[in-house]
């Protein structure tokens, strides 16, 4: 699917956008992917802490690698997204590269990233950094959409064929995606950040008018998909935190295997759009979990307080 020799690609991130993402630390990858290094990442390798994925799911934080196909691409502006959403560069990727080739591009950008660390070996996880070197776990988010990728379910079979665990974020827009993978991600996130389509326009952006029934699809896809499933809510304070017996409706129908409940971060291009204020404390969010919980029958398993996220499950 890659251009032909000398022509311009279809889908080529432009010089600003690349220049604002370089910024915020990502490194580009092909045309239209790119990696960036989490937090958790970085703190665990210093020793200071892993990611609530490793205490709910068992994932190694040190050895995630944390990348998209469609870093600038989407079907939503989200107000909440730490993208610079006023950058998207459309909703499809006509033209795209290999998944072989993002994947050996996104392995030598996470070196290159984890490079700095290798100077001051006294103050890391010596194992913990050679480990990291190779990573086992890649987190198909960070920003854009996913699905937006067209051989998503072919990244996803070579991330398997390479014996790594792959954790899939979508937004649920691009249902026929998730139908057709050939190959299912270890654990599928659907992002569910409204109760409702006049909440979810206000908080989302969507890109095109049928978006929200595409989510209702999905949700209604979601147990026929056979895979580990969890529904992950973006509590927004004064925006979304609200009305959890309209999320446990729709929770009931998508039947995860697990809920989070994760605060909004202030942090990155979402800081141009909201303010401090909208990132709810613990507690706030620990208060609404419990509302989905009462409406769902998910009991809470498990929470993280650093990282503002409660984990429901269904068993």
């Amino acid at each position: 699917m890659c251009g032909g020799a000398g022509a311009e690609p279809v889908g080529m991130i432009d010089a600003d956008v690349k220049a604002v993402l370089e910024r915020q630390r990502y490194k580009i990858v092909g045309r239209h992917s790119a990696v960036k290094l989490c937090t958790w990442t970085k703190k665990s390798i210093m020793g200071r802490g892993n990611c609530y994925k490793q205490q709910f799911y068992g994932v190694e934080s040190h050895r995630c690698l944390q990348m998209t196909p469609s870093v600038s691409w989407c079907t939503q502006k989200c107000i909440f997204c730490w993208r610079n959403v006023e950058q998207t560069l459309g909703s499809s990727l006509p033209d795209y590269d290999e998944p072989g080739e993002i994947i050996d591009g996104a392995l030598r950008a996470q070196r290159n990233l984890l490079t700095g660390y290798g100077g001051v070996l006294e103050k890391v996880d010596e194992k913990k950094y050679e480990e990291s070197q190779e990573p086992n776990m890649a987190a198909v988010s960070l920003a854009g959409e996913p699905t937006v990728y067209p051989a998503i379910g072919a990244l996803l079979a070579e991330f398997k064929k390479r014996r790594f665990t792959t954790f899939l974020v979508t937004n649920g827009t691009l249902p026929e995606r998730l139908t057709n993978l050939e190959t299912m991600p270890t654990q599928l996130y659907l992002s569910m950040d409204a109760p409702d389509e006049g909440t979810y326009r206000k908080v989302c952006n969507p890109l095109k008018k049928e978006n929200w029934n595409k989510i209702q699809e999905t949700i209604q896809l979601f147990p026929s998909l056979e895979t580990r499933k969890a529904v992950r809510i973006t509590a927004v304070k004064g925006l979304n935190m609200f009305s959890p017996d309209k999320y446990a409706k729709m929770i009931d129908t998508a039947e995860p295997d697990y809920v989070e409940v994760k605060a909004y971060m202030y942090v990155g291009g979402s800081r141009m759009r909201l303010t401090l204020e909208n990132m709810p404390s613990f507690p706030d969010v620990w208060e609404f979990a419990e509302g989905i919980s009462k409406n769902t029958g998910y009991p809470i398993k498990d929470h993280k307080r650093d990282s503002r996220v409660i984990l429901l499950s269904r068993r």
